[in-house]
């Protein structure tokens, strides 16, 4: 699609604000840029079950927008670009007694939620063939470290990330990040470790970490095999070693079976006790519209599984609360899923699953940890007309614990894309 005049002056401001352009032709910088505009619309519900909560329930309600903006590369052996995005939340509904959602970012001395929060992130680019520098914002999906977007407002980092896919099929990885921006804050803090009851983990309070460097390579053997590992290490908290496969054997007219096995490795940095090894393994058998899964996952060691905080961890059996991820504990699922784009629906989908885990170790006096969590997930994105791209989602989740909190959560989640050009 041709830019229009407003499109390639927006294009030109934001690279402006970050690089200075070389004087070369900037056609491929602007004709293959793009933006677009989203819209969340969040209801939130946890209600607290245990006995002797601090909090009966929180609940809260926020409308967030999303504006990104990608753009092509400067022409020549060396490509400059920029990538930058705006995030605003805002709330609608909350009070002292109930905030406390993720949803909105809190006022660190009253604890009420604020009337509205957001940032600004932009990110400098530079490619040479099929390799890519970035610098600046990143929202980096990688075993080692995944950025967190289950709110209203998604998760960021800010650091430097090389991505090298010059050989076919491999993908290389290198970085550094120095701060993270958590998902309903608006600030860019250090880093710090996860921690719990549960987790076994000492030497962790107090502490926090302005450097994460990573490396990994994936190496895709063909259509149905893949392979990989990467290696993280959070200053002062741990060292991390991480690999995986994923492999899809056909087993006739569409059906498959899918085989999904990691395994981690973590060991302590600094003063802290991490030492973990994490093995998990999901099946997946589909049949036309339905898939059927099992997975186990099994954490061995002196402490749980180590992560930075507020990511999402790289765990066949982390899930909508629960990361069942504890020192010792040993878990299993089952899940199921429908698309009923098979019966001539497209855009629905289903999603229900069941998780236990025991076995957790608690320390030295106290009885067996033991955890279960359920869990229903209920899509619909429209698919034409003039509600295209409009999506609800409901999902819902009952987690109890004899260690930790008994909660029944629901969140509803209105959205909507919007390509500008």
């Amino acid at each position: 699609m041709s830019k229009s005049p407003l499109a390639r002056s927006v294009a030109l401001a934001a690279l402006g604000t970050s690089l200075t352009l070389p004087t070369v032709s900037q056609a491929a910088f602007i004709e293959d840029s793009k933006a677009s505009v989203e819209a969340r619309n969040f209801y939130m519900n946890r209600d607290f079950r245990q006995e002797g909560a601090a909090q009966s329930k929180a609940e809260e309600w926020a409308q967030g927008f999303l504006l990104r903006f990608e753009s092509g590369y400067t022409e020549g052996t060396v490509g400059f670009g920029v990538d930058a995005i705006g995030t605003l939340g805002l709330k609608l509904d909350s009070s002292p007694d109930r905030a406390g959602t993720g949803l909105l970012q809190r006022d660190r001395e009253t604890g009420r939620a604020q009337d509205d929060y957001g940032d600004l992130g932009v990110t400098a680019k530079v490619k040479v063939s099929k390799s890519v520098l970035k610098a600046g914002t990143l929202m980096p999906k990688l075993p080692v470290v995944q950025a967190n977007d289950s709110r209203l407002l998604p998760q960021s980092f800010q650091g430097g990330w090389i991505n090298s896919q010059e050989i076919a099929g491999l993908a290389l990885d290198a970085g550094q990040l120095s701060r993270v921006n958590q998902r309903d804050s608006s600030d860019h803090e250090p880093m710090i470790m996860t921690s719990g009851n549960g987790r076994g983990f000492t030497g962790t309070g107090g502490v926090n970490s302005d450097e994460f460097n990573f490396a990994g390579a994936s190496y895709k053997w063909n259509d149905a095999l893949t392979t990989s590992y990467h290696y993280g290490a959070l200053d002062n908290f741990y060292k991390q070693h991480i690999l995986s496969a994923t492999h899809v054997l056909p087993l006739g007219d569409k059906q498959s079976l899918k085989s999904d096995l990691r395994f981690a490795r973590s060991t302590d940095d600094g003063d802290t006790n991490v030492d973990n090894k994490a093995f998990g393994a999901l099946f997946t058998y589909s049949l036309g519209g339905h898939a059927f899964g099992l997975g186990y996952q099994k954490m061995s060691g002196d402490t749980g599984y180590a992560y930075i905080g507020g990511t999402d961890p790289f765990l066949v059996n982390y899930v909508q609360v629960g990361d069942f991820a504890f020192k010792d504990e040993k878990s299993w699922q089952a899940r199921y899923d429908y698309n009923f784009a098979a019966i001539g629906i497209p855009g629905l989908t289903f999603m229900t699953r069941y998780l236990s885990g025991d076995n957790v170790d608690l320390g030295a006096g106290a009885s067996e940890g033991k955890e279960w969590e359920r869990n229903t997930d209920i899509a619909y994105v429209f698919q034409e007309g003039p509600l295209k791209n409009f999506g609800v989602k409901w999902r819902n989740a009952t987690v109890r614990s004899n260690f930790g909190n008994d909660l029944d959560e629901n969140r509803l989640i209105l959205s909507y894309s919007l390509s500008l050009w």
